[in-house]
């Protein structure tokens, strides 16, 4: 399978997660996507992996799955 985005890393803020994504830098609300990660600690926020097509990324200690497309479009 090719890889669609390369996820370079992902960073937080209390309202915001950065994602740095195919050399440029997305700003997404975190309310608006996930209520988990709203929720979540930094060890959880911080704990993720991408997946190898780089369509998704998966936190799981707290059970959450989101597409990168998704994320994409909730950027401001």
């Amino acid at each position: 399978m090719i890889a669609t985005h390369k996820v370079d890393e992902i960073t937080f803020d209390q309202n915001f997660m950065y994602l740095y994504l195919n050399g440029k830098t997305f700003k997404v609300a975190i309310e608006p996507v996930s209520s988990k990660l709203k929720a979540a600690d930094e060890i959880q926020r911080n704990f993720y992996k991408i997946s190898p097509s780089g369509y998704g990324i998966h936190w799981p200690l707290i059970d959450e799955d989101l597409s990168v497309d998704l994320l994409l479009k909730a950027a401001i």
